[in-house]
């Protein structure tokens, strides 16, 4: 299948709309949840009568969902919890097994975590089920053989970013580029004046967004290292407002404790959740690579992307992964947008320099949002009616075979 779709609005023949059909799904973690109601609202307009189930969340319940266990049972990160789950983990693999194996479904969508849902499409597709997988795997930047298993795991790949779809095609796996659902959320001009004001910043005053990551470990290693950038370019610049982001009260103690180590105070706001919010304010983002990139590029901030992993760690992956940058705004557009400081490179002299550019440099702000703008209409396409789209003509072409 093609990467590009045909309009999803095209009407859907009434046969489709009045076959019953049984879909399942299984989400391991909120994005996908939250992927997973969206989806399954607009399957619904085909389908009205149809019957969902499998593993999700609150958002996929309260869509007409049928969760035969808790998904946050699946919600499991870092390798000494995965290994301390690995019996639960095995054993709601093999009851969920069971279940679709005794009530074949018309169609297994497996929403992003793939250590889990890929394992559980291949059974499936061997058994004759027709199969999704809805967020492609970063096998297009590291352990690219992955994608044999794909390959036989899948009938259809849905992607959300479309250097990943033509990754697929040259490897003969049907694809369909369907957008990114985050595109359709985020406007496309950003309310700077709004957000200030509902943070209680100055309107008149730069702002820095600073956004260390969520997990422990990355504020452990990235904190310091931004609170430290942050702190030289404040003494230069004693007007610049400094917010921080924070996922949960434990990173929030986290931050306030890096914070307090730091030789001068800084004049910190620290907000508990609200990352879009704090970027939609911001004149510049100083960040972690990962999703807040995208979020960054969407709101049309200049971003400097900062990170550290341990010097083991980072050899390893620097012979595997087969792509030239680590954001997606760089990926997306296919040349260096944004600064990308790395390892050694992530020093708090270098971030400095690059966030000044950044707010001193009135025309590269201008070049980058237009950049970002056109990067937001690649992927402003109706994400949940295109996917919609893909997973119906999959079922209906299964059914007429």
């Amino acid at each position: 299948m093609s990467a590009d779709l045909a309009a999803a609005d095209v009407p859907v023949p009434d046969v489709v709309r009045r076959t019953p059909v049984t879909i399942a799904m299984v989400a391991g973690e909120a994005s996908g949840d939250i992927l997973g109601s969206g989806l399954i609202r607009s399957l619904r307009k085909r389908y009205p009568n149809a019957r969902f189930v499998g593993i999700g969340g609150d958002e996929m319940i309260a869509a007409g969902f049928h969760s035969l266990v808790p998904m946050e049972r699946l919600s499991v990160m870092g390798l000494v919890e995965v290994l301390g789950r690995l019996r639960e983990l095995f054993a709601i693999r093999a009851r969920l097994m069971d279940y679709l194996l005794a009530n074949p479904p018309d169609v297994l969508i497996g929403i992003d975590s793939p250590d889990f849902t890929l394992g559980v499409e291949e059974r499936c597709r061997k058994a004759g089920i027709a199969t999704v997988h809805y967020v492609s795997p970063s096998v297009w930047a590291w352990r690219q053989k992955r994608i044999f298993r794909i390959a036989r795991s899948v009938d259809l790949m849905l992607t959300l970013l479309p250097f990943e779809a033509q990754f697929y095609e040259e490897h003969q796996v049907p694809v369909a580029f369907v957008g990114h659902p985050l595109a359709e959320r985020v406007p496309m001009e950003p309310d700077t004046a709004g957000a200030r004001s509902a943070l209680g910043l100055d309107q008149d005053r730069p702002v820095l967004a600073i956004l260390p990551g969520s997990r422990a470990g990355e504020v452990e290693r990235l904190g310091g290292l931004f609170l430290e950038t942050a702190r030289q370019l404040q003494a230069a610049h004693p007007d610049l407002q400094l917010v921080v982001p924070c996922i949960n009260r434990e990173r929030e103690m986290q931050v306030r404790a890096l914070a307090d180590a730091l030789e001068v105070r800084l004049p910190l706001t620290v907000v508990r959740g609200r990352s879009r919010e704090v970027m939609a304010a911001a004149d510049v983002v100083l960040l972690a690579s990962g999703t807040a990139t995208l979020e960054a590029m969407l709101l049309k901030k200049p971003m400097v992307v900062g990170y550290r992993l341990s010097n083991f760690s980072f050899a390893i992956l620097s012979r595997l992964v087969k792509v030239p940058w680590v954001s997606l705004p760089n990926l997306l557009a296919g040349e260096e947008l944004v600064p990308e400081l790395l390892q050694q490179d992530a020093t708090p002299e270098k971030l400095a320099a690059a966030v000044q550019e950044r707010l001193d440099n009135s025309k590269e702000r201008e070049r980058l949002k237009e950049a970002f703008t056109g990067l937001h209409h690649v992927l402003r396409r109706n994400a949940d009616e295109r996917a919609a789209e893909a997973v119906s003509r999959l079922i209906e072409k299964d059914r007429s075979q």
